[in-house]
């Protein structure tokens, strides 16, 4: 049997729950016809690059796929008559990876940071009052303004 990864998005209006309901259906499509699944991940509901069919988000998942040809191209049949799915993209892949995708670390890794997603904004930036003025040593140079007239 053949390794695929298998990425689809679902409309943005549709609920979580029902997100997962079609994961799972698409993983029974997978196992009823000789298939495995070996790991499901929810990426969240994120946004498109481009308004897809009035879209501006959606829900991504990923699923990763041992399974023959027959069971993919059957689980990909059912992904374009369903109205909920957006786009679907399915890819073969040498070797499936068992550890958390490079999504899912980015993720987590930004949950991580100070702040919040956007980081700490200002950096080692000291506070307004404390920074030199312009003119002033440390500051700006200052250098006499020419007004354009020769004296």
């Amino acid at each position: 049997m053949a390794l695929y990864e298998n990425v689809f998005i679902a409309r943005q209006d549709v609920p979580q729950t029902q997100v997962e309901a079609l994961t799972a259906q698409f993983a029974d499509i997978v196992t009823g016809l000789g298939g495995t699944v070996s790991k499901k991940e929810y990426w969240g509901l994120r946004s498109l690059t481009y308004r897809i069919k009035k879209n501006r988000k959606g829900h991504y998942t990923l699923l990763n796929i041992d399974a023959p040809s027959a069971a993919v191209k059957e689980m990909e049949r059912t992904m374009s008559i369903n109205e909920d799915i957006i786009r679907f993209l399915t890819v073969r892949v040498d070797a499936l990876e068992e550890a958390p995708s490079a999504i899912m670390v980015r993720s987590a890794e930004k949950s991580d940071r100070p702040g919040g997603d956007r980081g700490d904004r200002w950096g080692d930036r000291p506070p307004r009052r404390e920074r030199p003025r312009f003119g002033e040593e440390g500051g700006m140079p200052s250098a006499p303004i020419s007004t354009g007239e020769e004296e």
